[in-house]
């Protein structure tokens, strides 16, 4: 424990804010607040604004630079208004912020080297009276806030420092990763970092905390932490099993080995052209890429079709006999996939987007023979026997084969649809798989590559390639 300890003194005094740091975002934060509250007394209705978020709580790793403030409206104001005046406070505060959406739009913009976010709510009695997703997060600040002293605080930093680092912090669609609040959830329910990682090293998924002892529904979420504001919700919903494995990996080998570096992010230098090469020369498989224009929608709508898109090919590959050996779905957008939303299902790039995707997927063997076997049922299953018999039987195709006995069973051996990888997904049936509802459109026009080819990726998909072909935990 005192190697431990000496790590996690060194890691504080690197992570946690200084007293510089802390009093720049104060006195930028409090500017804002006089900003918005001037914005808001313009407006014919009641509201007012409070800061949310990490750097509200003091839980923020030294170096982010994110102010959220929420505008708080009447609960019986309809959407449109909703909308309407929350822009307008939102532009007036951030001339030359832009708009993004959640559940609804806001304007997010940069002051005085910040990123702020200023969102629009109802000011509700309870979280049991949400309107909106967003309506939430005021509660959420006001629960961590009353259970956080300074030592839980600083405990919350090395956390996200932690999970930063071994690549498992964002709550995006594309990272699936652990949320700020998640973070500060279990930090606050476990007494600390050390008690977190500590009991993280044994866990078996799924596993569930309560804070609040107050669910009212089953979850089947790996992790499940019910969220004490909403009985109803799971903080952990987006956190993917891998990441969650990711997170107990890293906690056996910190308290194994411990170490700084555990606790820097490590952005992958990407593959050349040539490196790629030499992982196709030694593995001695075929890689194979699909590749497309991305759809322009955000992060948090783009991945997870693109997931089912990858899972559809991948299927379809195993299907027709090429046996794929990993699969991996890229976008060349140089984005990290981080950072921390305090607004649920919210994605932090709402910008139009002009970008590469790519379905990369290894297979085992890029041939395949031009008949494939097709196995009925044995011969003393009469009824079953006899209709794959009689559908067979009078089958004039000169390159059918049967149907005969192997063994107990009939058997026959029928043209292959497709012989090679190619072949395959080139053709309208690789299109036919399950895609996502945005993709299927750009799929049509995608280009397909083929072993030594994928090489010409590296110059957009370095990084993507670099992790896919010298993976860590």
């Amino acid at each position: 424990m005192a190697d431990l300890d000496a790590v996690l003194s060194r890691v504080r005094e690197r992570a946690l804010p200084d007293a510089e740091e802390r009093e720049r975002l104060r006195a930028t934060a409090a500017e804002l607040t006089e900003r918005t509250r001037a914005a808001i007394a313009d407006l014919p209705v009641e509201a007012d604004v409070v800061q949310v978020g990490s750097t509200a709580r003091g839980t923020w790793v030294s170096g982010d630079r994110d102010i959220d403030l929420f505008v708080r409206f009447p609960p019986n104001l309809d959407r449109e208004e909703l909308e309407e005046y929350g822009l307008a406070v939102g532009h007036a505060v951030l001339p030359e912020g832009h708009e993004e959406y959640a559940e609804h739009p806001y304007v997010k913009g940069v002051f005085e080297g910040f990123d702020v976010d200023l969102v629009p709510c109802h000011d509700i009695e309870t979280a049991g009276d949400l309107i909106s997703a967003v309506d939430r997060t005021p509660f959420h600040d006001a629960y961590l806030t009353e259970r956080l002293d300074d030592d839980l605080a600083g405990d919350v930093v090395l956390a996200k420092a932690f999970l930063k680092g071994v690549g498992a912090y964002g709550s995006d669609l594309r990272t699936e990763g652990f949320s700020g609040y998640l973070t500060e959830l279990l930090v606050a329910e476990l007494g600390g970092f050390v008690p977190l990682v500590e009991s993280a090293r044994s866990w078996h998924p799924p596993v569930e905390f309560d804070p609040e002892g107050h669910a009212e529904r089953t979850f089947e979420d790996p992790l499940v932490v019910v969220d004490p504001t909403d009985p109803t919700r799971n903080v952990a919903a987006v956190l993917s099993a891998a990441n969650l494995a990711r997170f107990q990996h890293y906690a056996r080998d910190l308290l194994a080995t411990p170490r700084e570096a555990l606790f820097e992010p490590r952005a992958p230098e990407p593959l050349d052209a040539g490196e790629v090469r030499d992982h196709l020369d030694r593995r001695e498989t075929t890689p194979v890429a699909v590749v497309f224009d991305a759809p322009d929608v955000v992060d948090d709508q783009l991945w997870p079709q693109l997931r089912r898109s990858l899972d559809g090919v991948v299927r379809g590959l195993n299907e027709h006999g090429f046996d794929a050996l990993r699969a991996r779905a890229m976008v060349a957008d140089g984005g990290d996939g981080g950072g921390e939303s305090v607004r649920d299902g919210s994605a932090r790039d709402g910008n139009a987007r002009d970008e590469r995707a790519a379905l990369y997927v290894e297979v085992e063997t890029a041939t395949r023979p031009a008949v494939e076997r097709h196995e009925g049922p044995p011969v003393a299953v009469r009824k079953h026997a006899d209709r794959f018999y009689e559908s067979y039987a009078d089958d004039v195709d000169p390159d059918t084969y049967g149907p005969f006995i192997d063994g107990n069973r009939y058997v026959v051996e029928r043209e292959r649809e497709f012989t090679t990888v190619r072949g395959y997904l080139e053709s309208d049936a690789a299109g036919d798989v399950a895609l996502g509802a945005q993709i299927e459109p750009a799929f049509t026009h995608r280009d397909v590559l083929v072993g030594d080819a994928v090489a010409t990726l590296a110059d957009r998909f370095g990084r993507d390639l670099r992790e896919f072909y010298e993976p860590r935990p």
